[in-house]
């Protein structure tokens, strides 16, 4: 039976009943009083001189308060980036400066160059209109390729050239596997593009920046995924801003998928206003802003080859990939390609050789960070398709070739040759999982459906394994990491029972409201209802890190449960004492606390009650309360794995692709509330459908972006996705962190495109057509042009 409570239930989110009678409160609901609004005027022009911003005239317009440029931002600050890469010689990247507002020169379009501040949000639009501009256009380089060329135009004139990085890994490996290539049977090789994409969370950015003269604290209202980073980040490098004197508060926010974890140039400027102005200042993206603003995601173009021996064994990998930074690097930007994406790319299997290579280029075009996997969806990509088209090289089952290689249940914990090791997991239990959900017993009949209607019908397999809640604090700080990666957790019982969970990790969207008074009530024995999480305010949560990489439960639940262990066990001492008992003989159950072996019982609420009302209570070495912290710092990364199938229709007269079916059977360990995880698996399988087919970030050769709105730049609706058949009943439990749990958030994300391509490769080829890849996004116009040669 389905539990109903706890660890295991399908809880209902309790957030829901507050975002679906329309009574959230998301940064844009607040409004403080008497504040001011800020428009930015962005370039228009991808890379250009800044000769000169007259602001005269636009000053004497009606309602503006004040108009910043790049030289009120002189001797401060720029954007700091959170990760230090070093390349295969032992150099650090290239680092440019990322002024709040443009100086000198502008280096994409939506480059801020200034900043307008009026009493209406129309005034400051219109007094931008008045800003007049002297820009010296300059060559734009967008290409990645072209950008390395000799003579290319430099994004940064400081710079010696464009490479950001040119990264090995693992570079001691490299003789080795070149000669494992020289020695091999079959060498599939394979050149691919991993779309750059845009975010496009629900809720677009906003800041609100908040002074007290009276107090000299700084304020800063922002959709982020880690306000505690963003204070540390802004108030540490940009404002010299020390953190008590910062407060940073993150309310309810409407999606993030990675684009909201960074610091942005208007979080520090709407700050820096407020305080220069003793005014709150607004700022709320339109969607056409965020468009040019948010951090994009992906933008790679690989080249991967994979060796086998004579009996179809892999033996060897190599990548060559050139990742876009765009213009500036953004907080997380250096680590996607490299320590995210380089260490997964051993995938689900036992590849004794890996050698990967990562070149890091500056373009005149928005910087790119993480985006929903950040790095694994494109180690999966590169992986899973060039497997694909091994088998086809070779004549062999695609299923058959992957379990031939699969690392096995009995090598676990398994060590890969990209310095990480796999805990636990069991690859063919999820793959018969897929193939029983999938139906792939009825997909001839299925296929000579599809031939009867005149369409062309396909079947793609893909397997993924992704590394969650990146750790330890130790070990990425020697990767280049400037920050810890750990979380924290504050549990406070009240006299009367009731328990306050205070944590550092954020929600949006994630369902953390639900969930973790499941799990502290589980421990317990106590209703979810006596629960409250609190989250997302620096002045009243402990420091954190906040939500990205699926992190959540892995490494904030775990912080959590550390500090409720540290509350049962005080409160095992006071109910000892009440019970007249030994500790040791104290259990806790279904809320009560007894003396084993005996009838002798006191109630959760009584101890607790006695922690605040000490008339009777060990003085004599325990203090009176009931509050604990604690700090979790996981030794190793989780490791989700899964494997997935999707079937396509294709019709030959368009090139269009329908997604008939998709099945997803995953191990994400233990899991806390079903209903959830499926939800987040659910929206992952959507937006990597949408990035296989629908979606890409174009820019012309000016570095115009070309996919500027929806009118452009194709989202997926109800139509372009089935209903899911999903499973999560293959469970390896983590070994290494208290719940057993591993991560599930981006997980559809990472396994669907190459399950989406892989099935479309398929189906021209069951039609006889020659054609091994086609890059994403798969539009009609691009399978027509294939299936015709």
């Amino acid at each position: 039976m389905p539990k109903d409570h706890g660890i295991g239930a399908s809880n209902k989110r309790r957030e829901d009943v507050r975002f679906l009678t329309g009574t959230g409160n998301y940064t844009d609901d607040i409004n403080v009083n008497g504040q001011a609004y800020v428009y930015f005027l962005r370039s228009d022009v991808a890379h250009g001189r800044i000769n000169k911003v007259d602001t005269s005239d636009a000053e004497a317009m009606p309602g503006v308060v004040r108009i910043f440029t790049g030289k009120d931002f002189e001797g401060v600050g720029g954007l700091p980036c959170g990760w230090l890469v070093t390349d295969k010689h032992g150099q650090p990247m290239q680092e440019p400066g990322h002024p709040v507002l443009a100086q000198g020169k502008v280096r994409h379009v939506g480059d801020p160059i200034a900043a307008v501040v009026a009493d209406s949000l129309a005034q400051a639009r219109d007094a931008a209109e008045a800003i007049v501009l002297d820009i010296e256009e300059l060559p734009a380089v967008v290409n990645m390729k072209a950008a390395l060329a000799d003579g290319a135009p430099k994004v940064h004139d400081d710079l010696a050239n464009n490479l950001c990085y040119d990264w090995g890994f693992v570079e001691e490996n490299k003789g080795a596997v070149e000669d494992a290539f020289a020695k091999a049977a079959h060498v599939t090789t394979l050149e691919l593009v991993n779309n750059r994409l845009i975010a496009n969370p629900m809720e677009p950015r906003v800041a609100v920046g908040d002074f007290s003269r009276a107090t000299g604290e700084s304020t800063l209202y922002t959709t982020s995924q880690n306000p505690h980073v963003i204070r540390l980040l802004m108030g540490a490098f940009v404002l010299g801003i020390p953190e008590h004197k910062l407060r940073v508060i993150a309310p309810d926010v409407g999606g993030g998928f990675g684009t909201k974890i960074f610091h942005y140039a208007e979080e520090a400027f709407c700050t820096f206003a407020a305080k220069a102005l003793n005014r709150a200042v607004k700022w709320t993206a339109s969607r056409s802003e965020a468009f040019m603003s948010d951090a994009h995601g992906r933008d790679h173009v690989s080249k991967i080859e994979l060796a086998l021996d004579a009996d179809n064994n892999f033996t060897a990998l190599r990548t060559e990939t050139y990742a876009n930074m765009g213009a500036y690097l953004s907080t997380f930007a250096p680590s996607v390609p490299t320590w995210l994406h380089g260490t997964l790319m051993a995938g689900n299997y036992r590849t004794p050789l890996i050698y990967v290579n990562v070149k890091a280029v500056f373009t005149n075009t928005v910087p790119v960070d993480a985006y929903r996997g950040a790095g694994r969806p494109e180690a999966t990509y590169q992986l899973e398709r060039v497997i694909d088209k091994a088998a086809r090289e070779l004549g062999v089952d695609p299923v058959a070739l992957r379990r031939q290689n699969f690392i096995q249940p009995d090598q676990f914990p398994y060590a890969t040759p990209v310095a990480v090791e796999y805990d636990t997991g069991d690859y063919d239990a999820t793959m018969d999982k897929l193939i029983e959900i999938a139906d792939f017993s009825g997909f001839d009949k299925r296929l000579a459906e599809s031939k009867a209607r005149g369409k062309l019908r396909g079947l793609g397999v893909n397997c993924y394994i992704e590394a969650c809640g990146i750790a330890p604090s130790n070990l990425v700080g020697q990767l280049g990491a400037r920050a810890g990666l750990y979380e924290s957790a504050t549990v406070r019982v009240n006299a009367t029972g009731g328990i306050v969970v205070m944590t550092g990790s954020h929600s949006h969207g994630q369902g953390h409201e639900t969930t973790f008074p499941q799990v502290i009530a589980e421990m317990i024995g106590i209703d979810e209802s006596m629960v409250e999480i609190v989250h997302g305010d620096t002045s009243n949560t402990p420091m954190g890190m906040g939500t990205y990489g699926s992190r959540s439960l892995a490494v904030g639940g775990s912080a959590m449960v550390r500090a409720a262990e540290k509350v049962i066990n005080k409160a095992k001492k006071i109910a000892a004492h009440l019970l007249e008992a030994s500790e040791a003989d104290i259990e806790l159950k279904d809320g009560q606390f007894s003396v084993a072996g005996t009838d002798k019982s006191v109630a959760w609420g009584d101890v607790t009650l006695a922690a605040y009302v000490p008339h009777n209570y060990p003085l004599e070495n325990l203090e009176p309360g009931l509050e604990e912290t604690a700090f979790y710092d996981p030794s190793n990364f989780t490791y989700p794995a899964g494997a997935y199938a999707c079937e396509i229709e294709v019709d030959p007269d368009t090139g269009k692709v329908t997604i008939e079916r998709f099945a997803a059977a995953d191990d994400f360990g233990n899991v806390v509330n079903p209903m959830i995880v499926e939800g987040q698996v659910h929206g992952g399988l959507a937006q990597g459908i949408g990035q296989a087919l629908l979606e890409g970030a174009v820019y012309d050769e000016n570095g115009q972006l070309l996919t500027g709105s929806y009118m452009d730049y194709a989202m997926p609706r109800a139509s372009d996705v089935p209903f899911y058949s999903v499973d999560h009943s293959c469970q390896t439990p983590c070994t290494h962190n208290p719940l057993g749990v591993k991560g599930c958030g981006e997980a559809g994300a990472i396994g669907s495109p190459p399950a989406v391509v892989n099935a479309v490769v398929d189906a021209l080829q069951r039609a006889g057509k020659p054609v091994t890849h086609i890059d994403m996004p798969l539009s009609p116009a691009r399978v027509w042009a294939a299936m015709n040669g």
